[in-house]
């Protein structure tokens, strides 16, 4: 299936509707997309101290990979396969702290890096151990104190979050703590892309969010576009809540009401005057997602969640989601056209979904 979009967007059509809707399609991008980036892998404070350990699946239901994130005793960080490597059982079931990993099955342990240590009754055994005997490890990075992982890192971490990190590097984040009882999940009967093409405009907003559409100064409404990641500047009416920026900011003397980052393929990055909305779309099925809201508050800040609204934006956002899955099915639609003004940013990510796509034929 041809898959390709125009470089130019004043000449391109959306993804064909066979992406979102095709069975074949939806278990190609799970190795096409998700095996090749950078995703989520939970909150630094998992592991926040030594001996630490944290079992997870990454993305669950596509690529339902066992992996732990452990912080050995010289305080490394590290993400490993949890899958022992003599027969193949998990490794560490519950999260905890630990002098060494040992598996329940035969007793094969590791160094929490990851290391082979002992093995019982494998003495006579040739060739042995060897780097195949270790646990395999994964590319780790920590930032904003959360952590992230790749199965296969062809791009540097640092790559994709730089603009993110030129464009705001004056905020606080590190004094930024998880705000448990504003963090929650939501389930979409939707395909996850879907969800990440309704985020990527702000053009729906009048027509969707009257609260938002009210706080948002939509003519100020802008995008900008990198590598791997993209922007919306949402602007402040007068009165409403905004930053307080530095003169060295490129925004400085903006009312700036929110900075909305998209990384690929999955994540939101909503970034208030208060604190971090995080987003993590995944997908649990062709047309269906779970998005997860963490939220994060910088110290010093007041959280006015009745003011922001974004429990009502999110529903507001699952019905257009769930009536754009069954528009989909029509016999009668199979692609539209973008508008270069409000829609650059859905552009760029269905030109890396093609490119993901068509690079996994080669």
């Amino acid at each position: 299936m041809d898959f390709s979009i125009h470089k130019n967007i004043k000449e391109s059509h959306t993804l064909h509707t066979d992406f979102y809707t095709s069975d074949a399609v939806y278990e190609k991008a799970k190795e096409a997309i998700f095996a090749n980036s950078w995703l989520y892998a939970g909150d630094s404070s998992y592991i926040a101290d030594k001996g630490s350990v944290h079992p997870f699946t990454l993305l669950k239901h596509v690529l339902d990979e066992p992996l732990l994130l452990t912080r050995d005793l010289d305080g490394q960080a590290h993400c490993m396969s949890n899958v022992c490597t003599h027969r193949g059982k998990v490794i560490v079931e519950e999260a905890g702290k630990k002098q060494m990993l040992s598996c329940g099955y035969h007793g094969r342990c590791f160094r929490l890096d990851g290391k082979y240590k002992s093995m019982p009754e494998f003495n006579d055994v040739v060739n042995f151990p060897s780097k195949a005997d270790d646990l395999h490890p994964l590319a780790l990075e920590e930032w904003l104190g959360l952590c992230f992982t790749n199965l296969n890192p062809s791009v540097p971490f640092s790559t994709v979050i730089k603009p993110i990190q030129d464009r705001l590097h004056w905020l606080p984040f590190d004094t930024m703590s998880y705000i448990e009882e504003k963090s929650t999940d939501y389930i979409v009967n939707g395909h996850w892309a879907l969800y990440c093409d309704n985020y990527l405009e702000g053009f729906h907003v009048p027509f969707v969010h009257a609260g938002l559409n009210d706080a948002l100064a939509f003519d100020e409404y802008a995008y900008e576009t990198h590598e791997y990641c993209n922007l919306q500047l949402g602007v402040a009416k007068e009165g409403e809540p905004c930053f307080d920026i530095p003169k060295d900011s490129p925004d400085h003397g903006r009312n700036i009401y929110a900075y909305y980052y998209w990384v690929w393929p999955n994540m939101m990055f909503n970034i208030y005057p208060w604190g971090l909305s995080l987003n993590i779309i995944e997908p649990v099925a062709k047309d269906l997602t779970l998005v997860k809201f963490r939220t994060y508050q910088f110290e010093g800040t007041e959280f006015d969640w009745t003011a922001n609204q974004i429990d009502i934006t999110e529903l507001e956002d699952e019905a257009v989601v769930e009536s754009v899955q069954e528009g989909i099915k029509s016999r009668f639609y199979n692609a539209g056209r973008f508008s270069p003004k409000m829609e650059s940013c859905v552009h760029h990510f269905h030109g890396l979904v093609s490119d993901a796509m068509r690079q996994s034929d080669v």
